[in-house]
Order: structure tokens, then C-alpha cells, then sequence
């Protein structure tokens, strides 16, 4: 497998990261360094490991779960989006509401976006290519993309208050039950 479909590959699964990265950044203005840095590292530490996961474990795992990973995805992203809206109309002020870049949110998130991310890894495997070069790609461009969507977030934030973190909360649930939908039909 070449290196351009390795880059789309790459692409097509960093956009659940993009996607998410930028309705978490619509609730936070601040742009901290730290906290972009931890949603992207997370992204694409686990993007880039369920890769390799997914090629280590063969078809075994793979048929395991697959008959209820969309659920697995479903409901992680629709709890992360109902406390998102949840917060959106909350009056409390900011330390009083839950940070989903840290903790179980965050681990949840990174779960959630990363699950095609193995039914990928485990169809690499019976390609020529180094596993290595895939997963390095998927992570790096998952982190890249999760950069650039928080801060698109934090920058629509700042315009639209509290309104885009309502969208944020809706973006999530919406990629949830897409996701859903997916496997369903």
C-alpha cells in the first residue's frame, strides 16, 4: 500500500477527531497549550494504537466486538454531548463544570473515535506495508487535525458563547448516532 492511500486512510479516520476537537473547543476560550495538547495527543495516541491493535489482534477481536462496537461508540459520544448540553444551559460558572479534555472524558472520547480505527488496523494486516509507517501516519494526522478543530472551536466559542457549545454537545451526539445509523442499516 502506497503512501498516498495510507494519507487518505489517515484522513478519513482523523475526521471523528476533527470533528469532536471542534465542539470541545467551542466551550473553552482560553486556548490553553496544554489542553489542545492533551485532546491531540490523546486522539491520536489512540488512533494510532487501535491501528496497531487492530492488525495485532487478526480477526479474532475484531469479530468479537464487532457485532456491538457502533453501541460502544454510540453511547460514549452521547455522554460526552448530553453533559455538553447540559452545560450549555447551565448558569454555574466555569470551574464548576467537568473538563472534557481530562480524566474519563477524555478516555472515553479518545475510545469513541478510535474504534474503526482497529476493523482498519486488522484489514492492514493482510496488506503489504509496514504496520509502524500506518500507525505513526494515522496518530500524527489524527493529532494534526485535533489541533486545528479545537482551535476552529475555541475561535467559534469566543464569537457565539454559549450557543456553539450547544452545538458542540449536539456535533457529538450527531456523530454518535451516525455512527449508529452505520452499523444498523
Amino acid at each position: 500500500m502506497g503512501f498516498l492511500e495510507l494519507m487518505l486512510i489517515a484522513l478519513g479516520l482523523a475526521m471523528d477527531c476533527l470533528a469532536v476537537s471542534l465542539g470541545i473547543g467551542t466551550g473553552d476560550s482560553k486556548k490553553r497549550a496544554r489542553t489542545i495538547f492533551r485532546l491531540a495527543f490523546h486522539f491520536g495516541l489512540f488512533q494510532g494504537g487501535m491501528v496497531f491493535l487492530g492488525w495485532l489482534a487478526g480477526s479474532r477481536i475484531v469479530d468479537l466486538i464487532s457485532s456491538f462496537d457502533h453501541w460502544i461508540a454510540f453511547g460514549l459520544l452521547a455522554f460526552v454531548g448530553v453533559r455538553m448540553l447540559k452545560e450549555s444551559f447551565s448558569d454555574k460558572q466555569e470551574e464548576k463544570q467537568a473538563e472534557p479534555t481530562r480524566g474519563w472524558s477524555l478516555v472515553l472520547l479518545s475510545i469513541a473515535t478510535s474504534i474503526d480505527a482497529l476493523a482498519v488496523g486488522l484489514s492492514l494486516a493482510f496488506m503489504d506495508g509496514s504496520i509502524l509507517a500506518a500507525s505513526l501516519l494515522v496518530g500524527g494526522v489524527s493529532f494534526l487535525l485535533s489541533v486545528g478543530g479545537y482551535l476552529c472551536g475555541c475561535r467559534l466559542g469566543e464569537r457565539f458563547g454559549k450557543r456553539m457549545e450547544l452545538l458542540g454537545g449536539l456535533i457529538l451526539i450527531g456523530i454518535g448516532v451516525k455512527v449508529l445509523l452505520e452499523h444498523l442499516l
